[in-house]
This record gives structure tokens, sequence and C-alpha cells, in this order.
């Protein structure tokens, strides 16, 4: 798991952006990937794990679980 911080998140458009620690390119979220009960979404300076899935345009987060 990576742990990283939200950089930002439209919750219209229901995609955004994590910085992972220790550096790197933002990460790609998009709110189908955020495990939660209820509305998906996250908010800009939330804690968060994830996996990380290499696509052609970019990283992308998976599996994206709010950790405090």
């Amino acid at each position: 798991m990576v742990h990283g911080i939200v950089k930002w998140f439209d919750t219209e458009k229901g995609f955004g952006f994590i910085r992972p620690d220790g550096g790197g390119p933002d990460v790609f979220v998009e709110y189908t990937a955020v495990d939660c009960d209820g509305f998906r979404t996250l908010a800009e300076g939330q804690r968060v794990e994830f996996e990380v899935r290499r696509t052609k345009p970019g990283p992308e987060a998976v599996s994206v679980r709010v950790i405090g």
C-alpha cells in the first residue's frame, strides 16, 4: 500500500489527485476507486492509503481508503 495526501478532489466531476508520500508524480483518483460506505468522495488534505495501477496517461489510484 502507498500512503499520501489528497491534493484536490472535485466532487462534482468525481476525480482528483493524490500526492504520494516520498515524492513522485501525483496520482489520479476517480470516485469509483474510493472504498467507503455512502457517497464516495475525498477532501483536500485527507491522509489516504491506496494501490497504484500504471496506465498509459499516468499512475492511477485504486482501493483508496481514508486513514486519518
